[in-house]
């Protein structure tokens, strides 16, 4: 072969190998910040004038925000993985980071979690490995008498994220996609809606001492996520995952009120920092933002329990054993290197 196509073939070599080994893509510019304690009145008086919520995920345009999110929280997003599903340090679920980031021409909001991917890798020193192995969880099991569900009239639509943001709406990225959230400052109810998983709205009734939580148009396999989710960050399920069991198909809706003392004991017992006379239903008090009347001190008396809950829906919460993919954390800095 002549030098000149030793060259040639050599180069072409080299190029394909360069397309190949290409890196992660990653942020244009990113700047990492402690987030700040959060300001109950001014979240409030924010969310009141229809202004958007400080905290979630947000990526529009070429803009990403990450706004007053743990770690766990963030390598949820950036994995693909639910927050129950990542092992590491206690205090990944404690420290607080506002991140915003520029993403480079051309990208798409598809690339945003490998970007934050690469950013956790780079910036926190983040180390992870993959591993399947069986933990306890919590499955969601039929009952003795059959279930006690009622069928729902409508199907979930998926979110139009095109669509312009309700007064009091606010919309971020959630780990299974799209979140939007209302709250109504007037009755101090909110209602999160995932899309296809379906919704949930919740209401504290403070005089009964109760939170009223109404499902719809849920499958078995939403509300065990959306059990897990809402009651493992407050210790109320020991952590462990709420797993689908009962092999029901279809769209259900179902309606509990919960005890308030139960629903403010399991925040404590995860570290929340809940005074008594913290505003019922404010983002720093039980149940998040959206509640005007005080709690002047830990209720009583009002609600059930989530197990009684789940029972009156002729379903109930058996500890078993199951196999649970986990994303473990091998490194990981508190402090992440600066901007």
């Amino acid at each position: 072969m002549q030098p000149i196509l030793k060259k040639v073939t050599l180069c072409l070599a080299l190029t394909a190998a360069a397309a190949f080994a290409q890196t992660k893509p990653a942020f244009e510019v990113a700047s990492i910040k402690p987030s700040p304690p959060m300001d109950m009145a001014k979240v409030a008086a924010a969310l009141q004038a229809g202004g958007k919520m400080p905290i979630g995920a947000n990526v529009e345009f070429l803009r990403a925000e990450y706004l007053y999110l743990d770690l766990r929280s963030l390598m949820s997003l950036a994995y693909g993985v639910k927050p129950y599903q990542i092992t590491g340090p206690d205090w990944m679920a404690t420290e607080h980071f506002d991140i915003v980031a520029k993403m480079p021409e051309g990208s798409k909001k598809d690339d945003a979690p490998k970007m934050l991917q690469m950013l956790l890798e780079e910036r926190f020193k983040l180390t992870t490995h993959r591993a399947s192995a069986e933990h306890p969880v919590l499955a969601l099991v039929v009952g003795k008498g059959g279930p006690k569900l009622k069928a729902s009239a409508e199907k979930p639509v998926a979110i139009d994220e095109s669509a312009p943001l309700k007064p009091g709406e606010s919309k971020m990225d959630g780990s299974t996609g799209a979140v939007r959230v209302k709250v109504d400052m007037t009755t101090g109810s909110s209602v999160i809606d995932m899309g296809l998983q379906g919704k949930m709205s919740f209401r504290l009734d403070p005089a009964k001492g109760t939170m009223h939580l109404d499902f719809s148009m849920t499958t078995m396999t939403g509300f065990a996520d959306m059990v897990t989710q809402l009651f493992a960050q407050l210790g109320g399920t020991g952590g462990r995952q709420v797993v689908d069991m009962t092999g029901i198909q279809g769209n259900y809706d179902a309606t509990v009120d919960l005890g308030l003392a139960e629903i403010i004991a399991m925040a404590r017992a995860a570290g929340a920092d809940i005074p008594a006379g913290v505003p019922a239903g404010t983002p720093g008090g039980p149940g998040g933002p959206g509640n005007n009347p005080a709690v002047a001190s830990d209720p009583s008396g009002g609600g059930t329990s989530l197990a009684d809950a789940v029972q009156s829906m002729g379903l109930k919460l058996e500890s078993r054993k199951a196999t649970v993919d986990q994303l473990i954390v091998d490194h990981i800095e508190k402090t992440p290197t600066e901007n």
